[in-house]
């Protein structure tokens, strides 16, 4: 997990440094979000130092500390994909508007002329 958040924030940084503007603030903070995620805290996670939020209530700490952690994560890790996923669609320019097509004028019907 550790190695995939470093990943991501290698890859948003080599997107950004041919990127400007809005385009590359969300692909990096969307980077640095799942980073957090996956370099901090799902290791932290796996270790058992973060309690795991269970429906079934058991919890050896605090069950309020449980699901605090449980909605940072979810924050953190949902809005990472949200934030980074918007930023790379901008650099594709998913969202850019369609080139205008040209208005060509055609000449199949020439205009009548009146010989009377």
């Amino acid at each position: 997990m550790i190695v995939m958040g470093i990943f991501l924030m290698v890859i948003a940084w080599r997107l950004c440094k041919c990127t400007e503007g809005w385009t590359a603030r969300l692909i990096v903070s969307g980077a640095l979000l799942l980073g957090f995620g996956y370099a901090v805290m799902m290791p932290l996670y796996d270790a058992g130092i973060i309690e795991r939020f269970s429906p079934s209530g058991r919890y050896h700490g605090s069950g309020a500390s449980a699901v605090a952690w449980h909605a940072v994560k979810l924050v953190v890790m949902n809005s990472g994909w949200l934030v980074f996923g918007l930023g790379l669609a901008l650099h594709a320019k998913v969202f850019a508007p369609a080139p205008a097509k040209s208005q060509a004028t055609s000449l199949t019907h020439a205009p009548r002329e009146s010989v009377a």
